[in-house]
């Protein structure tokens, strides 16, 4: 993944809203201020890690001197119990970061944990696993990379790097095929791929004529799917989209469609629970 002063702005943001001007008074309080201690994050619960790099930018911004060493890699398999980090160094920098750092990093592998079980479940089929653009404001790198930690693939980042002609689109444009005759001829589209959303046979032929780069089939049936797939005839890659569930997603994948999209990769997945336990080290008065 590559870290930007995205990443920074938001583990500052996160500092300032948990931390503040006034500091963990907690900590400050009850502990003195040269002890020294290891605290060791680990696994409650089977999933996939990602987002081990935020963990020790967090403690980076907090106290440069707390050494952050990582057991597993990013897209790691974990069960109950594993150790996944750990970290070490002055009580108050450890405890104070121990949320923020914990945050970052239950969200993300919560976030890929998800995607690997919809990965798995299409397994032997043709089908690959993508998000949406449904994340959470100022995290979208980071939880489309989880998405890759656990297996799937990225559709597009944002609205500027592909274009993607759904419904309002074409109502607004008249017609499908008035929507992609204008996209080609936008001089800022050069380049770009070019896929169509369709609700029905009739739109399906359109697009197909048109030969465009991807048709998404939005909120078909199975049966319409391989009606779909059987038509295309594999010119034009199909993608799979709306409501997709762990318990539908089998079967839409066997109907020989190449992609399908799921929104809850990154808008409902549970976090994987992490926790950080703390041992005494190098304590001095």
């Amino acid at each position: 993944m590559v870290y930007d002063n995205a990443f920074k702005t938001l583990i500052q943001m996160a500092i300032q809203e948990d931390i503040g001007e006034e500091g963990d008074i907690t900590s400050l309080a009850t502990i003195p201020p040269n002890r020294m201690i290891c605290g060791t994050i680990r696994a409650k619960a089977t999933g996939v890690i990602a987002g081990l790099e935020m963990v020790k930018r967090v403690y980076a911004h907090l106290d440069d001197t707390v050494q952050v060493h990582c057991l597993v890699n990013d897209g790691d398999a974990v069960t109950a119990g594993t150790v996944i980090c750990e970290v070490e160094g002055k009580a108050l920098s450890v405890l104070s970061g121990e949320r923020i750092a914990l945050n970052f990093l239950q969200r993300l592998s919560g976030i890929a944990t998800l995607t690997r079980c919809f990965v798995d479940a299409v397994a032997g089929t043709n089908a690959v696993i993508l998000d949406t653009r449904k994340t959470t404001p100022g995290w979208r790198t980071l939880e489309k990379y989880a998405v890759r930690m656990g297996g799937g693939q990225n559709h597009r980042m944002a609205l500027y790097d592909m274009i993607l002609i759904k419904d309002n689109h074409i109502d607004a444009a008249g017609s499908i095929t008035n929507a992609v005759n204008a996209a080609r001829l936008y001089p800022g589209a050069g380049g770009l791929l070019i896929e169509v959303e369709v609700k029905n046979e009739t739109e399906l032929y359109e697009a197909l004529e048109l030969q465009v780069d991807r048709i998404m089939l939005d909120n078909m049936t199975p049966e319409q799917m391989r009606q779909a797939v059987t038509i295309v005839a594999e010119r034009i890659p199909l993608e799979a989209s709306g409501n997709v569930s762990l318990e539908t997603v089998r079967t839409i994948a066997e109907t020989g469609v190449d992609f399908i999209s799921i929104g809850a990769l990154t808008h409902s997945a549970p976090i994987l629970d992490l926790s950080m336990r703390l041992v005494p080290a190098l304590a001095t008065a």
